[in-house]
């Protein structure tokens, strides 16, 4: 029997995490859907963890957009769902995504609640869910769904370090607009305590303005580094 949605999941070095992350879908794999993890080379116990829990485990070459492309390769449903390791998808969303798809999108998004103990997490939250439906760009932590038809004709991930999200939203665009679910997924804010809260919203508002500017994602992701 064919799954109804292939889940596709991009790691990396995520052993304290990549089991919680597939529990959480045990309950989508019970109701028909596949899950695929493509690692990109881990150095610690993420493949080992991984395999007793997914249907899947793909060893391919490192970088985001090469791993998602791996996984949709081998994927057998029509419904591709990209979900990254440190972010959990909200109850029923397999339900979600194929309501919107019947309902005429090609593909969509969830709106995104960010895990952490800054009170100014909340209101990152928020300014991307507004962000994203104003502008239709979907990022990487809001769970990006898409028919297969569709990732096929915006040309898959395009094949950058960075903004890979970004570019494949606006590809996608143009073939029809994003149904942005109202539904959260829950991610890690890790990235945001890491860094600084303040200062990662500007880094990444810079980085988005210099892309849209023209920059090759290349030049960005060392100055994301």
């Amino acid at each position: 029997m064919e799954p109804t949605l292939s889940i596709i999941v991009p790691v990396l070095n995520e052993a304290a995490g990549i089991e919680a992350t597939l529990r959480a879908l045990a309950p989508l794999r019970a109701r028909g859907a596949e899950v695929i993890v493509a690692d990109g080379g881990s150095h610690d116990a993420t493949v080992t963890l991984a395999r007793s829990l997914c249907e899947r485990v793909l060893i391919t070459p490192a970088g985001r957009a090469r791993q998602m492309n791996a996984g949709a390769e081998v994927a057998r449903a029509d419904v591709l769902l990209f979900l990254h390791a440190d972010t959990q998808l909200p109850e029923g969303a397999d339900h979600l995504v194929r309501r919107a798809l019947t309902a005429g999108a090609a593909w969509g998004r969830f709106d995104v609640r960010i895990s952490g103990r800054p009170a100014m997490l909340r209101v990152v939250a928020t300014l991307m869910n507004l962000r994203s439906r104003w502008t239709g760009i979907a990022t990487g932590d809001q769970g990006l769904f898409v028919t297969r038809t569709a990732f096929e004709r915006a040309g898959r991930f395009p094949d950058q370090p960075l903004m890979e999200d970004v570019e494949i939203s606006r590809r996608l665009c143009a073939i029809s607009h994003p149904a942005c679910l109202r539904a959260r997924v829950m991610t890690s804010g890790r990235r945001w305590e890491t860094r600084g809260v303040w200062r990662t919203i500007f880094l990444m508002w810079r980085l988005r303005w210099r892309y849209w500017r023209g920059t090759p994602a290349q030049a960005l992701a060392e100055a994301y580094r």
